[in-house]
């Protein structure tokens, strides 16, 4: 008799098991799959990052937190690219960001980071550039590498500068300014991203988007060798002069006219004080005493900074005087009125609604008031 077929055999369930348990561990050498090694990167970063590192535990931080972007590993070794998200309490409405890159190093089985520094192409953090000492105002807070006493000395004034705006502006805003103060004009354009012959020679500027009414609060950055060359009315300005952009934020758009945006800034620094048009216009008193009137109010590339110092001059102290001008003949409710239409609204028709002008006609008030006043 031949013999009937054979039963398929089945391998008995506990030599399916191991077979099963290589494949998953991408070999029975018992190493993770790329997967699993990913996550023990990512929560180490995650574990690191809970609270804010100990040298900077004098800075208000608040929602300090790591987005891990990606991993690469390398053995022992892994590189992280993140998005660092916090706040400065009591300041910021919104998360502040900064790409960051860390470097991890696994010893005995555990990761751990072994330097976070910005990411390439990516604006350092002032706490990338050394120690930072913080001071308190009343409404300010400070945070730079000088001395405690420099330090308060700005405080002092931004305290000073914050009650002066808000006179000024007579419109919600948070009452309150970051002011950072680096080392040197040469870490000032590190955190700013630009070339430091871009600020030398200013004494401050401000960071922030127009209209980012959501956004985080602006920080004020002094140029400290530009700062300590300026008189104590001249430091006065200078934040005075910033602080009103940080107040103005929300209601500046790209449609905003820039000699409106930084002369309206200059009105509300030289607001309530007994400097002149012949005192704080010197460069465009020259000007118009040479019968060089300017034609029109001054273009947006008039401010840019790098080019002829005395023509940047004349395009501040012509915004100055067009803002001063409107204040004074139609009343400072109406030079904010006027501010905040131009921001929502095309600019002959801000000024119809504001003043009852047309651009001509208020070009032509403004030239009348610069013979009158520097001729």
């Amino acid at each position: 008799m031949l013999p009937g077929p054979r039963p398929p055999r089945v391998p008995p369930p506990l030599r399916v098991l191991p077979l099963l348990l290589c494949l998953l561990l991408a070999g029975c050498g018992g190493r993770p799959p790329a997967g699993a090694a990913e996550q023990d990167v990512r929560r180490a970063v995650a574990d690191w990052s809970r609270v804010p590192p100990e040298r900077l535990a004098g800075i208000p931080l608040e929602d300090w937190a790591y987005e891990v972007a990606s991993v690469h590993r390398d053995g022992v070794r892994a590189s992280v690219q993140a998005r660092l998200r916090y706040r400065l309490a009591g300041y910021d409405a919104a998360p502040a960001d900064s790409e960051r890159a860390l470097e991890l190093a696994r010893d005995d089985g555990t990761w751990r980071v072994r330097s976070d520094r910005p990411a390439p192409g990516a604006l350092p953090q002032l706490w990338d550039q050394g120690a930072v000492t913080v001071v308190r105002g009343a409404h300010a807070l400070v945070l730079g590498s000088a001395g405690q006493g420099t330090l308060a000395e700005v405080a002092a004034e931004a305290d000073r500068a914050v009650p002066a705006v808000s006179g000024a502006w007579p419109r919600p805003w948070a009452g309150r300014v970051v002011v950072l103060v680096p080392g040197s004009l040469e870490l000032m354009a590190q955190l700013l991203g630009r070339p430091a012959e871009a600020y030398r020679g200013l004494g401050a500027v401000t960071t922030g988007r127009v209209g980012a009414g959501t956004g985080p609060a602006d920080r004020v950055v002094i140029n400290p060798e530009g700062y300590a060359e300026l008189s104590g009315p001249g430091r006065r300005v200078v934040l005075t002069h910033e602080v009103t952009h940080v107040a103005t934020r929300a209601a500046t758009t790209a449609t905003t006219p820039l000699w409106l945006s930084e002369g309206f800034a200059d009105w509300a620094a030289y607001r309530g004080t007994s400097s002149t048009p012949e005192q704080a216009a010197p460069a465009l008193a020259r000007a118009v005493r040479r019968g060089e009137l300017p034609a029109g109010l001054p273009p947006a590339e008039a401010f840019a900074f790098g080019g002829d110092p005395d023509a940047v001059a004349r395009a501040y102290e012509g915004a100055w005087l067009a803002c001063r001008l409107i204040a004074g003949r139609w009343g400072e409710a109406a030079l904010v009125d006027l501010y905040e239409r131009a921001g929502r609204e095309p600019w002959p028709t801000a000024l119809e609604e504001a003043l009852g002008v047309d651009p001509a006609e208020l070009t032509k008030a403004w030239q009348e008031e610069l013979r009158a006043e520097l001729g």
